[in-house]
């Protein structure tokens, strides 16, 4: 059963568009209710794992899922290059779910050891999946997406220069509990825009990314760079080989 202390999604989840400001994307919201202290119940896409065993598989991206996925011709790797990884983790409902994410294939032993870890401190996810190839502006207009995710083949958020997301060497966990946060001279921009209760990174509630903890420690071990770390933004969903 779930964990009485998770919910299930608000009847609205990811159906509002809010207006884009001078900045490019939506002005930051005051949170909803719900989304004070997330903690939804996982939708399970992949079969959940048959026992509480972390499972994680390794292999070349199936013909399937490359509709499924950003991949494109003019994206900056390869097919052969990116690997189509599946994890187990456990959520905010705290049972056992399946993930999957696309990453290249230098890093994607490194990434699976980092979930075993944080499966094995049950750390909360709420989602692990692929992002689709919707437009990067449309995306954050809900103002409330929670995705897991690694793979995406654009541009870095504010840049004209390839994100490592394109290479699959960058992932972002729990976006909403860990937002992205910057000012700029148009203005303030917190993605997902809903999330500004998340600002205030003192807060002591499950799924949020802190200095010295089993996240940031899992990607320490690799090498890996952590956006919380930043000083001219802060991205602390962000995590990447090459810190960028």
């Amino acid at each position: 059963m779930p964990a009485a202390s998770s919910s299930e999604p608000p009847a609205w989840y990811r159906q509002r568009l809010l207006e884009v400001t001078a900045t490019g994307f939506p002005a930051p919201q005051p949170p909803p209710p719900e989304y004070v202290d997330r903690r939804i119940r996982t939708v399970d896409v992949l079969a959940p794992p048959p026992t509480e065993d972390f499972v994680a598989t390794i292999q070349p991206v199936p013909d399937e899922i490359v509709p499924v996925s950003t991949w494109r011709e003019d994206c900056p790797t390869t097919l052969d290059e990116l690997r189509y990884v599946t994890v187990s983790y456990w959520g905010f409902d705290e049972l056992h779910h399946t993930g999957d994410l696309i990453l290249h294939r230098d890093v994607a032993e490194d990434l699976v050891g980092v979930f075993e870890q944080l499966h094995a401190a049950r750390f909360p996810i709420e989602q692990i999946g692929l992002l689709d190839d919707e437009d990067f502006t449309q995306f954050h207009r809900r103002g409330d997406d929670n995705l897991t995710a690694a793979y995406h083949c654009r541009a870095s958020t504010g840049s004209s220069r390839w994100s490592q997301h394109a290479y699959g060497r960058a992932i972002d966990i729990n976006p909403f509990h860990n937002p992205y946060w910057k000012v700029t001279d148009a203005g303030e921009v917190v993605l997902p825009a809903y999330a500004t209760a998340y600002l205030d990174r003192d807060r002591d509630v499950p799924g949020m990314i802190r200095e010295g903890d089993v996240v940031v420690a899992a990607f320490d071990a690799i090498g890996w760079g952590w956006g919380g770390r930043w000083n001219t933004l802060k991205d602390w969903q962000h995590f990447s080989a090459n810190g960028n």
